[in-house]
């Protein structure tokens, strides 16, 4: 479903600054699949979803979905494959624009045709409706509300609504619960949950939360040094613990960082 092969990328080449963020990445995502990825601040995490989603241009590798090399796509090409969700919750969404005209914009991602209000049907604006409801946050009654209203927690589960209301080939969470505060977060996190679970989406979530990268999903990889050093998944995911990943963690060149949570 999501084949990446031999990626390199590295920034600023020939500076003092250079940096190598992916070396000879390799990575299958089979459909259904539902991998968290943790590592250290510069792991390459990031980086790995932003050639993915073409903000970023590999140096050299492929990138496939379904079978077709979108390596060379630019980004506005990929949206109808990829679905994704920012940290920050004011990224994902429009904030001058209604609840449902964000929705409106998200449902057509990849086609031509306008997305605004007076193009949204009444059965559309029912489909909205019954989809905010799934959210249990009371905003199928606010529908005509501006996002730049709502709180974080509701701006990110809107933006979570948006990227997956047309089940996308491939989901990709950027810690898209780390600016949340921990109840939110929570609130946030258990809703993404049921969305794949319910829709089978094939997703890829960075998390610097280990018992999250443990408890989500049924794959976790490991990165650092821009290159995956670890690959669990069925049962033997299913046995990990904290410690474990600690003493993964600490067999390799850095140390955790403070930005890792144990959960």
């Amino acid at each position: 479903m999501l084949k990446i092969t031999n990626v390199y990328k590295t920034f600023n080449v020939g500076t003092i600054n250079e940096k190598r963020a992916l070396e000879d990445v390799n990575l299958t995502l089979n459909d259904g699949d539902f991998v968290t990825v943790i590592g250290g601040n510069g792991a390459g995490k990031s980086t790995l979803q932003n050639v993915i989603s073409g903000a970023t241009t590999p140096d050299s590798g492929k990138i496939e979905i379904n079978g077709i090399d979108i390596t060379k796509f630019p980004e506005h090409k990929r949206a109808k494959y990829i679905g994704r969700v920012f940290q920050d919750p004011m990224l994902g969404t429009a904030s001058d624009m209604w609840i449902e005209e964000n929705l409106a914009l998200a449902y057509k991602r990849g086609e031509n045709r306008s997305p605004f209000r007076w193009m949204i049907s009444n059965d559309k604006e029912n489909q909205f409706k019954m989809s905010l409801a799934k959210l249990g946050l009371g905003l199928e009654d606010r529908m005509k509300s501006k996002v730049k209203l709502l709180s974080g927690g509701q701006r990110q589960a809107i933006t979570l609504l948006m990227a997956t209301i047309k089940k996308p080939d491939l989901l990709m969470l950027d810690e898209h619960t780390a600016a949340l505060d921990p109840k939110t977060a929570s609130l946030v996190l258990n809703l993404t949950n049921e969305i794949i679970e319910l829709d089978k989406i094939t997703t890829l979530m960075i998390t610097h939360n280990m018992r999250d990268a443990i408890n989500y999903g049924n794959r976790l990889i490991m990165m650092d040094q821009g290159k995956i050093i670890y690959d669990v998944s069925g049962d033997e995911k299913k046995k990990l613990t904290v410690e474990d990943l600690l003493k993964k963690f600490n067999q390799t060149k850095d140390a955790p960082s403070d930005a890792m949570i144990l959960g």
